[in-house]
């Protein structure tokens, strides 16, 4: 197991993480190491296991089994060899903590409280505090180590392997072992393992694992191209910029894996009463031991001992400083298995109390793939002849809105004669076919070859593409960014949330206008440049309302910065969502934004039942236990015991479907 640590910078400002190896998890500054490396859960669970036995066997000989030796030092050596296994990580735990200045750790409540129980006899109780303590150890472990194992499975998609060229010659090594500078060969259908720079003419990438864009993404020569990319057509070339450990996909890993160092408040504050608690428990544990002296006339120091003792071991703040932060972990757990990384347990509870969603429209509640939406050809043309014209005409260009019209007309016709063929930037395109002039691109196009039309293009929502043949109008095709299928839902699921939505976009207002009315959007802007899109969060904010943004986390980084949740879609594809954005959306499902939401709610929810749940326990038998009418048995229930409920009760959001 790994232990992460970061620091937590200011909101929207870059975020850097200092990845330390370990092999503890962190409770209230404790670091519980009982290193489980790579072991199975029955080796986990051996100390305990072998411990259990012993003591089942010692209390068989005390209470069951009729014998005369089982007295003395033969018994408290078969108890001692029953405490040692569970007892001894602990005891050295304890010591580590003391060695670091930090005495009053639960730790040192466990050793001194079992220790305690066998001073004064009570050698089967010191054992069982100490055994059902490790068990709730190792539970708390695998809870951690799955959550981890379900991230780490989602996010490390790297190729173990890479071609490189060596001496022109094509040589396969592990991909840690390859270095900035080095070659790689890159099959079609392989998947690149670091980043680098293109040294092909150009090539063509499915970046769907990354951004879950299902769009292929064509890179040319020179441009950057990211770990986790599949290569799709040719053989491509290229040069290593990033150490392994630093690429893209690695980030985020570590990054995930640093979230439960920024913590939620609620978080914080258990770390902070724990560590005022624990003292004071201890310091009431010695006057309940003592002061009775001056009190009682028939005063027993033993039985007094032994109730400050069970109040010792009732006090211990496992079940709060373990669970806690274990049931952040598993809704970050959680958030993860979904597609959904969070950066830290305080955007799970900041995003509970969202108020209002503003999201950006493209790549956000719409594909950012271009389809084609109306085709309108004049009744004097031939429909089909114009579109191959059209498609032929369109391949020589690289522009989006080629790539929509070759995907709605399909297959391109090459025996068409297409001759003279123009760029005409800020226009479209020009040539001529079968010795006439086609025209393809805007209006202003139009415009410029003194071509009559007789339609109001400023009143079409979509993209409009105009097309001419032989200096006469033939028709349009309109284009437009479809609306993803789960957006609609999306809405919906946040108002029934009492969530409210909000759209604010760059593109024209007549488009974000159609899409807000097709989905339900309570407020939609357009026509809105990045400072304005400041400005119409801050008049929400303004209100007392809180706020989280989604975008891509690039152009809107200011928005995403002053939001109280930062989300971004698809943002493995760029260094500024990663730093800027609090939530990442890895497989751009808008869908993933309430549902982010609910599990936000869900872990605060768990959380304050494990809060409560420990407190009310503890308050009960902490009474009864100065009072003399609870024993070492209802000590354990009330600590370990709560402790194993709360940590079962957390890990129950990583089995949750949301």
């Amino acid at each position: 197991m790994e232990k992460c640590c970061n620091t937590t910078p200011e909101k929207g400002q870059p975020k850097k993480h200092n990845h330390s190896e370990g092999d503890g998890h962190d409770h209230d500054g404790h670091d519980h190491s009982h290193d489980n490396g790579d072991q199975t859960v029955f080796q986990m669970f051996l100390p305990a296991i072998i411990s259990f036995v012993i003591l089942l066997l010692g209390i068989a000989f005390d209470n069951y089994i009729k014998q005369t030796w089982f007295t003395g030092w033969v018994r408290l050596v078969w108890f001692l060899a029953a405490y040692i296994p569970v007892g001894l990580p602990v005891l050295k735990d304890a010591y580590k903590s003391i060695i670091k200045g930090d005495v009053f750790s639960e730790f040192f409540l466990m050793s001194i409280a079992t220790i305690g129980a066998f001073i004064i006899g009570e050698y089967p109780e010191g054992v069982a505090v100490m055994l059902f303590y490790a068990v709730g150890e190792v539970f708390q472990t695998m809870a951690v180590t799955r959550a981890k194992g379900n991230i780490k499975a989602l996010l490390d998609q790297r190729p173990d392997e890479v071609t490189i060229m060596d001496n022109n010659q094509p040589k396969t090594i592990k991909a840690k072992e390859a270095k900035i500078g080095d070659v790689i060969q890159l099959k079609p259908g392989e998947k690149l393992a670091l980043d680098g720079e293109l040294l092909s003419d150009s090539a063509s990438f499915n970046t769907a694992a990354l951004t879950g864009e299902s769009k292929p993404d064509t890179k040319n020569k020179g441009e950057v191209v990211l770990a986790g990319m599949i290569n799709m057509n040719s053989i491509a070339l290229v040069q290593v910029n990033t150490a392994y450990e630093d690429s893209k996909l690695s980030k985020i890993l570590e990054l995930v894996q640093n979230a439960t160092a920024q913590k939620a408040p609620t978080e914080l504050f258990i770390r902070k009463f724990a560590k005022v608690y624990t003292p004071i428990v201890v310091l009431l544990a010695i006057a309940i031991c003592l002061l009775p002296y001056f009190f009682v006339s028939d005063y027993q120091f033993r039985d007094w001992l032994y109730r400050a003792l069970i109040f010792l071991v009732i006090s211990c703040p496992c079940a709060l400083v373990i669970s806690i932060p274990l049931g952040y972990f598993g809704g970050i757990g959680a958030a993860s298995r979904n597609g959904i990384l969070f950066k830290g347990s305080n955007f799970l509870d900041a995003i509970a109390e969202i108020q209002n969603v503003v999201m950006d429209k493209t790549g956000t509640m719409t594909e950012g793939v271009f389809k084609v939406q109306e085709v309108s050809i004049a009744p004097e043309f031939n429909k089909d002849e114009i579109l191959q014209m059209v498609n032929v005409l369109e391949s020589k260009s690289t522009h989006p809105v080629a790539t929509a019209i070759h995907n709605y007309v399909g297959d391109i016709n090459y025996s068409i004669p297409l001759d003279n063929v123009e760029e005409i930037a800020g226009h479209g395109l020009k040539a001529t076919v079968n010795g006439k002039e086609l025209l393809v691109g805007n209006f202003k196009l139009m415009d410029k070859f003194n071509i009559r039309y007789d339609i109001n293009h400023a009143n079409i929502v979509y993209t409009v593409i105009a097309v001419a043949y032989d200096k006469k109008f033939a028709g349009y095709i309109t284009i437009a960014d479809s609306i993803k299928e789960d957006a609609k839902a999306t809405v919906d699921n946040l108002h029934k949330m009492n969530v409210k939505a909000t759209m604010l976009s760059g593109d024209k207002s007549t488009v974000v206008q159609y899409v807000a009315e097709q989905l339900g959007i309570d407020n939609a802007f357009g026509d809105l440049l990045p400072e304005d899109k400041v400005n119409k969060v801050k008049e929400i904010k303004a209100k007392n309302q809180t706020v989280a943004f989604v975008g891509d986390g690039v152009n809107d980084a200011p928005v995403v910065a002053l939001s109280d949740v930062g989300i971004a879609m698809g943002g493995l594809g760029s260094d500024a969502t990663i730093e800027t954005a609090d939530v990442v959306i890895q497989d751009d499902k808008p869908s993933k934004i309430p549902m982010a939401i609910n599990i936000g709610k869900k872990t605060k929810k768990i959380v304050w039942q494990n809060i409560i749940l420990a407190f009310v326990v503890k308050a009960i038998v902490l009474i009864l236990g100065a009072g003399g009418l609870a024993t070492m048995w209802e000590a354990v229930f009330a600590d370990v015991g709560v402790a194993l409920i709360a940590i079962l009760n957390a890990v129950r959001i990583q089995r949750m479907k949301f």
